[in-house]
């Protein structure tokens, strides 16, 4: 089984020693949250999401299951919780890729550049998150849309600053070029391919549709 790379989405804690030791209860937890949600990113990634269980993931984590129960609900609770951290890491990546101004054909190769350079930098994690987690249901496809549309908004809110005139351009232009650019990276991780190896072509032909003034 592929594992996560250490510091993209998740680090690894130290194990807890063994019998009483001084470590207190939240940061223990903490602890065992953030293994059993690499467990379960990693898992995920290789089974799909309905082959796991709680079971799976507290063995593959070295974690007890009555422990699980004291950081998660349920698996999906696990799984959402894993999810939100890919978003956010995913989310301030690319925000930062357009902290500044530049030309515009610039801004969208940074920010298309962070989203597939984030997923190509830990495979496992982009696979987990990208091709396999819209299997469990409306809460994570919930998640999906959320997280989809926020960076549409951003990207929209900071070039309408930036042009004047771009306000013309509606937000679902913006968020048809997010789902279709995550379509892209889904199709290619799930053929085993590097996102990023479509920077170019995506970078080219999101920022030649989004200069036309759609209304």
């Amino acid at each position: 089984m592929d594992r996560i790379r250490e510091g993209v989405f998740f680090t690894t804690p130290e194990p807890l020693p063994r019998g009483r030791h001084a470590v207190d209860r939240e940061e223990a937890l903490e602890r065992q949250r953030e293994r059993l949600m690499i467990a379960a990113t990693e898992l995920v990634a290789d089974q799909g999401a309905r082959a796991v269980g709680v079971r799976e993931i507290s063995a593959h984590a070295a974690v007890s299951r009555a422990s699980f129960y004291a950081c998660f609900e349920d698996k999906d609770a696990c799984f959402h919780a894993a999810y939100d951290r890919f978003i956010a890491v995913l989310t301030d990546r690319m925000v930062a890729a357009i902290a500044e101004r530049t030309d515009w054909q610039r801004l969208v190769r940074d920010v298309i550049g962070a989203y597939l350079g984030t997923l190509s930098d830990d495979p496992v994690v982009g696979r987990a998150f990208q091709v396999e987690m819209d299997a469990l249901g409306r809460p994570a496809r919930e998640r999906r849309r959320a997280a989809l549309t926020a960076m549409a908004v951003v990207i929209k809110q900071r070039r309408d600053e930036w042009w004047p005139g771009a306000e013309a351009v509606p937000v679902d232009a913006y968020l048809a070029c997010v789902y279709a650019t995550r379509q892209l990276a889904c199709d290619r991780m799930d053929d085993g391919g590097d996102p990023l190896d479509l920077l170019d072509s995506a970078a080219r032909w999101v920022a030649e549709l989004l200069e036309r003034p759609l209304v």
